[in-house]
């Protein structure tokens, strides 16, 4: 898939000192935002990738991947709303997608809201499948997720 480049922008390992943007970009992003332990957690948790996007050395978007065994889970991904519709996501999910398949995996599952539309077309592009949905799983409001999942080309 070709992506036009955002001028300036790296992807770059999320490090604790990159907690205070990562969480103000998840506080205007989400009604039920991860805290920063949690994504302390993450950062120490060896399963975990986590990646941010810096625009001119200012975090635009960020990206929090697991990966068991052959498998990668999207847990969160979010873009600063100065930034969205910029490509930034699509960036993110395309470094994930590349460093999963290098990694062996076959398949990535995420959950998103059913309601995001932008989101599940985002991923479509990816070629990324429905394959059912969770029941009430957001909250605040409360909301079904779709299931979608990409089996990785060996």
């Amino acid at each position: 898939m070709v992506r036009k480049k955002i001028e300036g922008m790296v992807i770059d390992d999320l490090k604790e000192s990159d907690l205070p943007e990562v969480v103000a970009i998840e506080t205007v992003s989400f009604t039920m935002p991860w805290s920063e332990a949690l994504f302390y957690n993450e950062i120490h948790n060896p399963g975990s990738i986590l990646k941010v996007a810096r625009v001119n050395g200012r975090i635009a978007g960020y990206i929090c991947v697991n990966q068991i065994i052959d498998e990668g889970h999207i847990l969160n991904l979010a873009v600063h709303p100065e930034f969205r519709g910029t490509g930034i996501a699509s960036s993110l999910i395309e470094y994930v997608i590349h460093y999963l398949k290098e990694k062996s995996c076959r398949f990535i599952f995420l959950e998103v809201r059913i309601s995001n539309e932008t989101a599940k077309k985002m991923y479509e592009k990816f070629d990324f499948e429905v394959i059912g949905t969770r029941k009430n799983y957001y909250l605040l409001p409360v909301e079904d997720a779709v299931i979608m999942t990409l089996k990785l080309k060996e």
